[in-house]
């Protein structure tokens, strides 16, 4: 349970410290195999090809992949009101932090009639995942659909696997989260087929093509995004869930504990990190982690991940060493359970999580933060998800006579230097023998 990793008294380069990462390499090379493989086959059957999919990965034969409208209707009716509350507040906040991130446009003025416009452009048509496997999602129906209206995407489409407990629909939970949303093209795929069938589309489903592929997943749906890059945009691989937390001799070995448990119990290849200073703080750690994972309902799959080569105590000599090495992880989720945490220390991860109040399930539902993040490492130069994944910044160019007049000889300058003489001659020609 939780191996050790002790770095005490190592010289930690960059280099030392990415080879000491704990990550489950073998998973990850073996998905992107499988799912670019699933992918292709995607792309060249279509419709029959989701289906014996679905036959093969969920057990679900001749359902109704594009979901009608009674499916949502049902699903929402049935709804428990106390989800239906719970959702409709993280709708709220999600709403109001997704707004936060929506740039305003702004004009620069670079001379008299020069001005270069930054205006921010949604996406026409976007395709969010919910996974729906090992554990039924509707919170991410709200983390995916929201920024993306919030951002003024017009078109939203929603995949997720079909259920052989429900006949071959889809959870009738995230159903009727997408009722409360106003989504109504929602496909029952799942995985890496799901991800092919947004970027290609499938003619006999009705299903067009999006421009941007987004929502958290398994390895499978993380590799197959890889796959189709270039084809569409995506937003990070948020694959196998990994929490890393960073804390000191003061910590509360039972908070720390029961929030690895928490993130172990997504899947097998869950990611569970803790790093710390205090040797006496780790063994308090373990003890209380080996108490209580087979308690929990999901305990055997909890303890499968907190067993795995993903997961680890980690022992350095002391804070700047830790933070190296979270640096250095990137971790999707971050806690930092310290007595003096300067969270601007800690500037590569997803979400980072402060103080012993705010644990990573406060984010997976109702912070107002987004749990859809980069796994994987990709946090070290990918975003979470966000209004600015359905956003393309474009530039917006007006220059009047005179204005370009200003620039003219330095632009011909250039062009020859370049040897482009037809760019310079672009500008002469709108001078030449032509009155003002």
């Amino acid at each position: 349970m939780l191996r050790t990793i002790d770095l005490r008294g190592r010289d930690l380069s960059t280099a030392t410290l990415l080879a000491a990462v704990p990550r489950a390499q073998a998973a990850r090379a073996e998905a992107l195999s499988a799912a670019a493989d699933i992918v292709a086959d995607v792309r060249g059957r279509g419709e029959v090809a989701l289906r014996e999919q679905a036959a093969r990965f969920d057990g679900v034969r001749d359902h109704e992949i594009r979901v009608p409208a009674a499916h949502f209707d049902d699903a929402l009716e049935r709804l428990d009101p106390g989800v239906r509350a719970a959702l409709d507040e993280a709708i709220r906040r999600v709403r109001i932090a997704s707004a936060a991130q929506v740039p305003a446009s702004q004009i620069t003025e670079l001379g008299p009639g020069a001005r270069v416009e930054q205006r921010w452009q949604p996406v026409r048509r976007a395709g969010v995942y919910v996974p729906g496997g090992k554990a039924v999602y509707p919170s991410s129906v709200v983390m995916n659909v929201v920024p993306a209206q919030v951002a003024g995407v017009g078109e939203v489409a929603l995949a997720s696997p079909p259920q052989a407990e429900f006949g071959g629909r889809v959870h009738p939970d995230i159903l009727a989260a997408a009722k409360l949303l106003g989504i109504t093209e929602v496909y029952a795929m799942g995985g890496a087929g799901a991800v092919a069938a947004y970027a290609y589309g499938v003619a006999t489903l009705g299903l067009e093509p999006v421009d941007v592929v987004t929502g958290p997943g398994n390895n499978f749906v993380a590799a197959a995004k890889r796959a189709v890059g270039g084809v569409v945009g995506t937003d990070s691989e948020a694959g196998a869930t990994e929490i890393l937390i960073v804390a000191d001799e003061h910590a509360d070995a039972t908070l720390a504990a029961v929030d690895l448990i928490s993130q172990a119990e997504h899947d097998e290849q869950a990611s569970a990190v803790l790093v710390t200073w205090s040797e006496p703080f780790g063994a308090a750690v373990r003890a209380v982690v080996e108490e209580r994972v087979d308690a929990t309902r999901n305990g055997i799959r909890a303890r499968t991940a907190l067993e795995g080569p993903q997961s680890a105590i980690v022992l350095v000599d002391d804070r700047a060493a830790a933070t190296a090495f979270s640096n250095a992880y990137a971790p999707e989720h971050l806690e930092l359970h310290l007595e003096d945490p300067r969270p601007e220390d800690f500037v590569n991860a997803g979400a980072v999580f402060v103080g012993a109040h705010s644990p990573v399930s406060l984010g997976d539902y109702l912070a107002g933060s987004n749990h859809v993040l980069p796994t994987g490492g990709q946090a070290r130069y990918a975003s979470g998800l966000s209004a600015s994944t359905f956003l393309r910044p474009q530039q917006v160019i007006s220059y009047d006579r005179e204005a370009l007049r200003t620039v003219e000889r330095d632009i011909v300058a250039l062009a020859d230097a370049e040897a482009l003489p037809a760019h310079g001659e672009a500008v002469t020609a709108r001078f030449a023998g032509r009155e003002g």
